[in-house]
């Protein structure tokens, strides 16, 4: 089990601080960090109803895991249906994914425009601030679906079980020790996560097309990466690194993506990324659908002379509800 042991990290960490020993409480707090990673990916697959044989029992699980990572189980599940159902389609970006500009959108904006895309996608904001956005403060109203009924009992039921959580922490070691505790976990984690989600779609040479061209097999295939990671970092990720498989079929559990690489090895090459590789992906912020890929703003000053004045705006790639 997976709970065992992070709570287990929760509580060191807590004997940890009232102790006076901080080294052991930072020892402790990226291997509790990893857990929970690995509690939202059983969250994940029982939004997939994957996870347990049993649709009751993964929503059952699902709702209470939702409430350690800070995200709505209903709300999140179907937000990630639609990411699933139009990843890859330039038709329909804005929910559920990194909110990504073609080159001709981002050259129709006027300047304030063009900045706001620049200080969304810049990585202080897109993996600092985002983060904390994302979990602390946009989980908790179900933006994008302030009108349906269904997302506000799932954030609201949420917000009152992490309360009561909150509440029971407090009583067991202290306001400032839950606090120490808690928060610097969930915010190392959601950037853990906010980086896997980032670097499952967003390289060199992914998958986006019009609608009229996309197929979801292709987009599967091709816009998802294979991120592949260490053993122990597969592990804490629930092999999310397979994402391209995971597209494929969402119905097959974490702990189940190695052996159909194994079964196919024809799909280990697609889309693989190693740690390094990962890394360059940071820059690349822009789909050019001349060539079929992402650039960075480097790449665009370069040559954005030589390109035709575009004759409209894009969506707002950098709203709230682009990610």
């Amino acid at each position: 089990m997976t709970a065992v042991p992070f709570l287990a990290g929760w509580a060191g960490m807590a004997a940890a601080l009232e102790a006076g020993w901080t080294i052991v409480y930072l020892l402790l707090l990226l291997p509790t960090a990893g857990l929970l990673v690995r509690l939202f990916m059983i969250q994940h697959d029982c939004g997939h109803g994957s996870f347990f044989p049993s649709r009751v029992a993964n929503d059952r699980i699902g709702r209470l895991l939702g409430i350690l990572t800070l995200t709505p189980y209903e709300h999140w599940r179907r937000n990630h249906a639609v990411h699933h159902a139009s990843a890859g389609n330039l038709d329909r970006r804005g929910i559920g994914d990194v909110g990504t500009l073609t080159v001709d959108e981002y050259l129709a904006r006027g300047p304030f425009g063009r900045l706001r895309y620049r200080l969304y996608r810049h990585p202080l904001v897109m993996f600092g601030l985002g983060p904390f956005y994302l979990f602390a403060i946009e989980n908790r109203l179900p933006v994008g679906f302030m009108d349906r009924r269904a997302a506000w009992l799932s954030t609201m039921g949420t917000n009152l079980g992490f309360l009561a959580a909150a509440i029971a922490a407090v009583w067991l070691v202290g306001p400032v020790t839950a606090a120490l505790v808690h928060g610097p976990v969930v915010m190392l984690a959601a950037t853990i996560g906010v980086w896997l989600f980032f670097v499952q779609h967003q390289f060199e040479d992914t998958y986006w097309a019009r609608s009229d061209e996309w197929g979801v097999e292709q987009a599967a295939l091709h816009g998802s990466s294979h991120y592949d990671l260490p053993q122990p970092l597969r592990w804490f990720s629930g092999n999310i690194g397979l994402h391209h498989v995971h597209h494929l079929s969402s119905r097959i559990p974490f702990y189940r993506l190695p052996v159909v690489l194994q079964d196919f090895p024809e799909l280990r090459d697609l889309g693989r990324l190693t740690i390094r590789d990962s890394l360059r992906c940071v820059r690349l912020v822009l789909w050019d659908e001349r060539e079929r890929r992402l650039i960075s703003f480097r790449e665009l000053a370069a040559r954005a002379p030589e390109r035709p004045a575009p004759a409209a705006a894009g969506p707002d790639a950098a709203s709230p509800a682009a990610r």
